[in-house]
Formats: C-alpha cells, sequence, structure tokens
C-alpha cells in the first residue's frame, strides 16, 4: 500500500524531464559524464547544482566528441556555445564541458528560479520542473540573451 508521499514523490518525478548523460547524487548534485568515443575511458564533465547545467555540460562534450547528427541527439540543441567544435583533446572538451555547465549553473542561480515552472501552484522545491521555450510553451524570460563562449 502506498503512501501519499510515495504518490506525490512519483507524480513529481513523472513531470520532471530525463536529460541524456546526467544523474543526481544521493545528496541533490547533479553530475555528468560521457565516454570517450572508441575507448572505455570516460570522461567527468562535473557535478553542478542544477539539471540543466549538467545536461549543458554533456551537450558541449556529446557535440565536441561526436558532433551532431540530428537535433535529437542533445538535451537543449538551440543552446550550443558558437566555439563548440569538433577534433578536442579529451581534456579540452572537459574544460569546454565543464565551463558552459558552470555558466549555466551560475545564470540560474542569479535569476533565483525565474524559469522554473511550479506544478499544482505550489512553491515546494520537490515540485519545480524545467520547461524549455521550444517546448510548446509560451512563457518565457525577457531579458538578456545567453552567452557562453568555449
Amino acid at each position: 500500500m502506498s503512501t501519499n508521499s510515495d504518490e506525490a514523490g512519483i507524480y513529481t518525478s513523472i513531470q520532471q524531464k530525463k536529460y541524456k548523460g546526467i544523474r543526481r547524487r544521493k545528496w541533490g548534485k547533479w553530475v555528468s559524464e560521457i565516454r570517450v568515443p572508441g575507448t572505455q575511458q570516460r570522461l567527468w564533465l562535473g557535478s553542478y547544482a542544477t539539471p540543466e547545467a549538467a545536461a549543458i555540460a554533456h551537450d558541449v562534450a556529446f557535440y565536441c566528441l561526436r558532433g551532431i547528427s540530428s537535433p535529437e541527439e542533445l538535451n537543449f540543441p538551440l543552446m550550443l556555445p558558437a566555439g563548440a567544435r569538433t577534433g578536442l583533446s579529451p581534456r579540452s572538451v572537459q574544460n569546454a564541458a565543464s565551463d558552459a555547465g558552470m555558466a549555466i549553473d551560475a545564470q540560474l542561480s542569479s535569476t533565483n528560479n525565474t524559469n522554473c515552472i511550479t506544478t499544482n501552484g505550489n512553491e515546494d522545491d520537490n515540485n519545480l520542473y524545467w520547461k524549455t521555450s521550444w517546448e510548446g510553451s509560451d512563457q518565457s524570460r525577457e531579458g538578456e540573451a545567453l552567452s557562453i563562449s568555449v
């Protein structure tokens, strides 16, 4: 028999967007890593306060290591930094991805979650999830455009 808190947790997790290449640590931080193509080596991309930052780091690393043939391969295909390019060394990929992820974390912290939409009208942290503007939402944040340099 499930309790209300179990049902609320399932409800919240269903509504949260699942990003590629990231996972949440037990203590709440979001981490990202990626395999280097053709090797068994994993490339650590960092630990972040938000899932979006970890997802951007993964996108940058994915693009730098593999390029893209389809936008569906990335979490945020419209947010790749202009300077992202293929053919970098694993260390350079790691630095570029980490810089991009930290920039997103800093931007999201400075806006105090203005890009988060609440579910059920609650301001509770457990009910916050990310809604991107290209997912059919007519809500968008006005202001300075995102600029990430690598």
